[in-house]
């Protein structure tokens, strides 16, 4: 590890401090053309007693705004503190969990993993736009038929077809297959130009494509592509639980990855991360923003810095070490509701490095689906899959409670 390790709550009380200081202060310094301000002091007293002892609400009261991308370029001065913070956060995540080489990376602190997964297809399509004058009908998305709703979102709004891959009912594996026949016809019908969107961890299983499935295929018919690796939910579970894993940056064929802090690490709602190696993200600069120093290069323009802090205190909480074992726990859990399940003979799905498990919906009666709060696949009649998200919270004696009434539905 280069940048990441644990440090003491002092240690991180006083980096957070030292941010707000270095970050402009709308109580006390003269600033008079940002449209911005602390929160309303009426509603958030920003001298109550117990902000000293924490840090994340102190900058949520604080306001800062970490507009634009911190690793290209120059940022808006007023909020140097929060910016800094968050090129320290995407250090962490590019390198030493995801094996970027220091300083190759581009990135920001993004509202989700939604919106980061509509910025790589924003950004590759105009890339092939700029680098190959490629038009919108030449280029296509393709991703699996389990792909998040954000791919198919993307395509809307960006005016990109979407090539939807099967893949096995059992498995959740893609079919080859019909993978080579679609890239086939899309190339016959003039598709030149690929964003392959391959998952680390689906939403509703956990299942991880291989990247090289897509990477075989289009190679073979000497198509331009870029490889953007959806991990919104497996990004900080599956790089810990697989360490042999290569679906990071070593895989030169890798360019841009989606993470979400606020789902495995617990950050709050609307915390996403948004990676790509250097070299492309300029192919979204919106020069229209002039009046931003460096402009801006994200979907979302403005975006609260206090999220950047949220994330930074988590990682730094608990070093590589901590999150090592946090994840661990997880999988022993997991594991712990699969052996339950065999006995049973029931039948379910679970990618082996993830922590998710996806139940055939016939063994599950609505009743207890509803008393458990399992998702299911569709909320209709054509439901077949429920799954269980192995989450912080969700500990063996809740498992143990959830086994006991479901063996009384198959005993019954």
């Amino acid at each position: 590890m280069i940048y990441w390790k644990k440090l003491t709550q002092e240690e991180r009380k006083d980096r957070i401090q030292k941010a707000l200081h270095d970050n402009v202060n709308f109580s006390k310094d003269i600033s008079l053309g940002y449209p911005a301000s602390k929160l309303d002091s009426k509603v958030f007293n920003d001298d109550a007693p117990f902000l000293k002892d924490a840090p994340i609400l102190q900058t949520y009261v604080a306001n800062p705004n970490n507009i634009g991308c911190h690793t290209f370029g120059t940022s808006e001065k007023a909020f140097d503190g929060t910016h800094e913070i968050e090129r320290e956060v995407l250090s962490v995540i590019a390198v030493d969990i995801f094996k970027a080489e220091p300083d190759s990376f581009d990135g920001y602190i993004s509202p989700g993993g939604t919106e980061a997964n509509i910025q790589a297809i924003w950004m590759f399509r105009n890339y092939f736009r700029n680098h190959y004058e490629a038009s919108s009908n030449e280029i296509a998305i393709i991703a699996s038929e389990d792909t998040h709703y954000s791919i198919p979102k993307g395509a809307n709004l960006l005016q990109l077809d979407w090539l939807k891959i099967p893949v096995d009912f059992n498995s959740r594996a893609i079919d080859k297959v019909q993978l080579e026949a679609i890239i086939k016809k899309a190339k016959t019908n003039g598709k030149k130009y690929f964003i392959v969107v391959s998952n680390m961890g689906t939403t509703m299983f956990g299942s991880v494509d291989n990247p090289e499935d897509y990477i075989e295929v289009l190679e073979k018919y000497n198509l331009v592509y870029k490889l953007h690796i959806d991990g919104a939910y497996g990004g900080f579970v599956y790089p810990f639980s697989h360490q042999e894993s290569v679906i990071n940056f070593s895989n030169p064929k890798i360019s841009s990855i989606t993470i979400d802090a606020h789902k495995m690490l617990q950050a709050p709602y609307g915390t996403g991360v948004f990676i790509c190696r250097k070299g492309y993200i300029e192919n979204v600069l919106t020069k229209e923003a002039a009046y931003v120093e460096g402009m801006d290069l994200t979907l979302c323009g403005s975006r609260s810095g206090a999220n950047a802090v949220a994330v930074w205190m988590i990682l730094f909480t608990y070093g590589p070490n901590g999150w090592f074992e946090k994840v661990s726990v997880l999988q022993m859990r997991t594991q712990f509701l699969c052996n339950q399940l065999e006995s049973l003979s029931i039948e379910y799905f679970r990618e082996p490095y993830m922590n998710i498990v996806t139940i055939k919906a016939k063994f599950i009666p609505e009743a207890l689906a509803e008393k458990y709060g399992l998702v299911p696949q569709q909320h209709n009649a054509d439901n077949q899959w429920y799954k269980i998200v192995l989450m912080d919270h969700v500990e063996v004696e809740h498992l143990t409670t959830f086994i006991q009434d479901l063996k009384a539905t198959v005993y019954a």
